[in-house]
């Protein structure tokens, strides 16, 4: 059997979808699976085994381009894949498949799709609370229950990719890192205050760890603050990596400190001690699923909102979440 998924353009929800892969896998023992996504996704797919190959997507959040969809669903159906499993929801999502004639075309109903998606499951939300659980509905029939234990994502980055990624970036690994992640994609109320990191960082490093701060080019503005904040005691490495830099050196920290983001996801399918700072967020949909992994959230009355910005105007949710209460979270899981 030879399947393509239509991956999410979120690199969490990427992940989420690693289990869904396995299963795949362990249903067709001889599936070659390859997986057809954005660039900015593509490094996390490369670091699952279940990933033969990523054909790249050059589409946009919300971009059409039908003659570009065309042209793409030719080189697909050249391919000759047996099945494709479309993760995302949309319309958009479902044509390029259904132009390159792919006679298993399997997902949810979504916005419409009949006819797009052959081979339709109808979303229970409420049997299905969790990303991770309705992406591995996808392995099953329409309509069979879900088999569980659904096990936790997974990505790998081994020794060699490690040492390849300090040499690139000309690092010498620290005896102790504590690692970072100050930014969140989604808007400033799921950020923890640049102030708290830094007096986290200042607590850390009193206790020998070298502070490396993870995240996109557009978290290096809030990853100088949280430098400058904690003078000399932070090495600021958002924008300065690729995804699949940060991926291995994510991979060296003994444990990662994360607001809910991509990076979160990365760091417990990475299987590292993990503590997440929730605000205007719920884990309710996407928690990191690690056995690693401690949720701190204040769970106040207004939150959560799920609002890119505090609607309120005050972020008690995050900014009354103490860099104490982190520094301990952070002890029990690294206790050294």
């Amino acid at each position: 059997m030879k399947a393509l998924i239509v991956a999410p353009s979120w690199i969490g929800d990427t992940i989420m979808a690693q289990p869904l892969f396995a299963r795949l896998h362990a249903s067709h023992p001889n599936l070659r699976l390859d997986a057809l996504a954005p660039q900015w996704v593509a490094p996390v797919l490369q670091r699952m085994a279940e990933i033969e190959e990523v054909v790249a997507s050059p589409f946009g959040h919300g971009q059409l381009s039908l003659k570009a969809r065309w042209r793409l669903a030719r080189e697909l159906a050249a391919r000759s894949y047996d099945a494709v499993y479309v993760l995302p929801n949309s319309l958009k999502s479902a044509l390029v498949p259904f132009m390159a004639g792919i006679p298993r075309r399997i997902g949810f109903t979504g916005e419409s799709r009949f006819g797009l998606i052959n081979v339709r499951h109808d979303l229970d939300k409420f049997a299905l609370p969790l990303m991770v659980e309705r992406f591995a509905q996808l392995a099953e029939p329409p309509g069979a229950q879900l088999p569980r234990p659904i096990s936790h994502p997974k990505i790998r980055s081994t020794a060699a990719d490690q040492e390849r990624t300090l040499s690139e970036l000309g690092l010498e690994r620290p005896q102790r890192i504590a690692g970072l992640c100050p930014g969140a994609e989604y808007g400033p109320a799921k950020r923890w205050p640049a102030r708290h990191f830094a007096a986290l960082a200042r607590k850390l490093a009193k206790r020998g760890y070298a502070i490396w701060l993870f995240g996109s080019p557009k978290d290096h503005a809030i990853a100088e603050e949280i430098a400058q904040l904690a003078p000399g005691l932070c090495r600021n490495l958002c924008g300065a990596t690729s995804l699949g830099q940060a991926i291995d050196l994510l991979a060296l920290a003994d444990f990662v400190v994360c607001n809910d983001s991509g990076l979160m996801h990365v760091a417990a399918a990475l299987d590292r001690p993990l503590v997440t700072l929730y605000g205007s967020s719920s884990p309710g949909f996407t928690p990191p699923l690690s056995d690693q992994a401690d949720i701190l959230s204040l769970q106040l009355d207004c939150s959560p909102c799920f609002k890119r910005d505090c609607p309120l105007g005050h972020l008690d949710c995050l900014n009354k979440l103490l860099p104490e209460q982190v520094f301990s979270a952070c002890l029990k899981r690294s206790p050294s």
